[in-house]
């Protein structure tokens, strides 16, 4: 042990041995005197304290600054991303639901939405598609395939009863099927998926529909004029996913596996007979008596003549025939609708109709003519799209706010985008029961709840990319 000898401080302290550790000792020790030296302990205490108070000045500076900790995963990205999208996308909902526009009318809608896609940097924006249709890719980092998404823009002809900050400003128009939240929901994604590109393998198509509510007579438009004009074209995408609302509880997605919607026929039946005096009948051949025939005889297709397992709708919903009460009528005109969930029962239902139209009117002697247009195929959802996108929905949202649906027999043209490719149509959930909103479709009543947009933007952006990684090269 080396002693070393304490200098005193001022004051005369006498002096005494101050033994150190060896080593310790020899770290202090003066080069010249390296077996005795003093050692003032005030001089210790005082470095003591100086490197605890710088020590303790680190750990403070240290905490004070954000630890970034392990990076958000890419299902965090996406939901930081879309509720920070919150109030933008009330908003844009909410101009595009007090501007609604008719379907092959979407002027001011699709203009808005090229202007935002460009905006975005997206790829490539082509506009007039299919009359008033946008088209757009966005082209990840990666290499890898194309997988589309489509929203519809057009409203209907109803008239707003509702008393909202976002009432329709357009007279007797109104967005009563939700197509304001589905082009909300599609740039939004878009939004957030254009600031991704670095974890995109491959491309996105997006697709903004006109007109799926259906054409004005005389005009194309919707799907297969979308299509017929390139929109799954150059380049072609593998798949396309599309979303529509329903009245299921928000946060709440619904889906089916096969037939998710019906096809839908319209039809039109004119029925000629023969004018007479009211009073003297037997000179004319009456086709209101006819319709009436011909009217009942068309449901017997349903209960009589069709697997009573196979669902199938035929309705007559206009009758127009006769000019005078003292005339027997010579013609009358009926629309109406015919909807299965088959297409192969969809061929024999309108083989049927004409087989039971021409036995009527020839037991008359009257004649007769059917015309079949604005038809939709039946919404087919391809069953392995399904399944192997079902574990990223209920990863999002939850297992229990997945539910299974039975298919509805209202129709969708999305359905021709299915004939060409595989596609997976899902509904998004905008009721919400303790706020009184359970929204009908095509009714003047109807309204959403607004928190279903975020939950669209978090949903579909990760549909989208967890199908790109799914099918990247090398897997």
């Amino acid at each position: 042990m080396i002693q070393t000898q304490v200098k005193p401080p001022r004051g005369g302290a006498h002096r005494r041995p101050f033994k150190l550790d060896g080593l310790v000792a020899k770290l202090i020790s003066s080069p010249r005197n390296p077996a005795a030296i003093f050692v003032n302990p005030w001089e210790i205490e005082m470095k003591r304290r100086h490197f605890v108070g710088l020590t303790l000045a680190i750990i403070c500076a240290l905490q004070s600054v954000p630890f970034a900790g392990p990076k958000p995963s890419r299902d965090q990205q996406i939901a930081q991303a879309a509720e920070a999208l919150r109030a933008k996308l009330v908003e844009q909902r909410r101009d595009f639901h007090m501007h609604p526009e008719l379907s092959n009318r979407e002027e001011r809608t699709s203009r808005i939405v090229a202007e935002k896609l460009r905006a975005l940097g997206l790829d490539e924006v082509k506009t007039g598609v299919g009359r008033y249709g946008v088209v757009a890719l966005l082209k990840g980092s990666k290499p890898g395939p194309v997988v589309a998404v489509r929203a519809d823009m057009d409203a209907l002809p109803i008239q707003e009863t509702i008393d909202v900050p976002y009432k329709s400003l357009t007279p007797g128009v109104k967005h009563a099927c939700g197509h304001d939240v589905h082009t909300t929901v599609e740039l939004g994604v878009a939004e957030v998926l254009s600031k991704m590109r670095d974890q995109i393998a491959g491309s996105i198509k997006f697709i903004f529909q006109p007109a799926e509510e259906g054409a004005p007579s005389g005009e194309e438009g919707g799907a297969s004029l979308m299509i017929k004009e390139g929109a799954l074209d150059n380049p072609r995408p593998q798949a396309i996913f599309g979303l529509h609302t329903a009245g299921v509880e928000v946060g709440q997605i619904g889906y089916q596996s096969g037939p998710a919607m019906a096809s839908s026929d319209k039809f039109t039946i004119t029925i000629r007979g023969k004018k007479s005096h009211g009073a003297v009948p037997q000179g004319g051949i009456d086709a209101v008596v006819v319709a009436a025939e011909c009217v009942t005889a068309l449901q017997t297709i349903r209960s009589r003549r069709t697997d009573p397992l196979e669902p199938l709708v035929i309705t007559v919903g206009m009758i127009n025939g006769g000019v005078r009460n003292n005339i027997i009528a010579d013609e009358v005109k009926m629309e109406g609708t015919m909807r299965t969930l088959n297409e192969d029962v969809r061929t024999r239902s309108k083989e049927l109709m004409r087989q039971t139209l021409a036995s009527i009117t020839s037991a008359y002697d009257a004649r007769f003519e059917l015309s079949f247009d604005d038809s939709n195929p039946v919404t087919y959802n391809d069953p392995q799209l399904v399944e192997k996108t079902l574990p990223t929905i209920r990863r999002l949202v939850g297992d229990a706010n997945v539910l299974s649906l039975k298919p509805f027999m209202p129709a969708e043209d999305f359905s021709y985008y299915q004939k060409v490719i595989p596609g997976f149509f899902y509904f998004l959930g905008v009721g919400n029961k303790a706020k009184g909103l359970m929204p009908a479709w095509h009714t003047a009543e109807f309204d959403v709840d607004e928190e279903s947009l975020v939950v669209g933007v978090k949903v579909m952006a990760n549909v989208l990319l967890d199908y790109l990684d799914r099918h990247a090269p090398g897997r």
